[in-house]
């Protein structure tokens, strides 16, 4: 049953098989196996409303996961406006459950057996940086610009091996806000570099550099003090 159920490539299949599975099976470990494939093929879609869904329901299942723990901290994060009603309620949520990826990430990840460690490494890291990031957001989103220079700064180091220019750009934008106006442009500099070429995050590092770059200009002509 449960191989069948998996075997469903289309999210909105197998999210319906997983559900009947679950009423079939409310027993099963492998519950939470099929809310997490499904959640991965809406991700791939890009749908943040329903990986939130199906990752609630996983992280009900099992609550040391990071997988969605990180999945839907960052989904609720990136589909959260200020107008919302529940904005401080839903960023609580994402808050709570990226800090219990962080606790969890070593010893609530599934590994397969005989899996390289090199690979599951990577894959620890980028769980980190990815909940970093989303602390980072949280905090940019209450004006606590210090904590998310902190965190952004985080998820940078966690994947210097394969830099994220979204991150750099953020991490940018947080130390313009503290004033930091130098350490600011050298992470504008970074996010343009990382950045595909003809990108919006291109786009967007490339206006802070400038931006930047004229404000420490008129820095070092003004004869007023620092």
């Amino acid at each position: 049953a449960y191989n069948l159920a998996a075997s469903k490539t289309d999210p909105a299949q197998l999210e319906v098989a997983a559900d009947e599975f679950a009423k079939k099976f409310p027993a099963s470990e492998l519950r939470e196996l099929l809310y997490v494939r499904a959640m991965n093929l809406y991700q791939q879609q890009n749908n943040s409303a329903k990986v939130i869904a199906l990752g609630r329901k996983a992280i009900e299942l099992n609550p040391t996961n990071p997988v969605p723990l990180v999945a839907v901290a960052s989904a609720i994060v990136m589909d959260t406006r200020d107008t919302d009603l529940d904005r401080d309620a839903r960023l609580a949520e994402a808050s709570k459950d990226a800090q219990a990826a962080l606790v969890n990430v070593d010893t609530g990840l599934q590994v397969p057996p005989n899996a390289p460690a090199d690979r599951v490494a990577l894959v620890k890291a980028n769980l980190r940086s990815i909940a970093y990031d989303t602390l980072g957001v949280i905090a940019m989103n209450t004006k606590d610009y210090a904590s998310a220079e902190q965190n952004f700064q985080q998820a940078a180091d966690l994947m210097k091996d394969q830099p994220d220019s979204v991150v750099y750009l953020r991490l940018s934008v947080a130390q313009d806000n503290e004033k930091k106006y130098q350490a600011a442009l050298d992470s504008a500099n970074k996010a343009a570099q990382y950045a595909q070429e003809g990108s919006a995050e291109k786009n967007l590092a490339k206006q802070q550099q400038d931006r930047l770059q004229k404000l420490l200009a008129d820095k070092g002509t003004s004869s007023a003090p620092p």
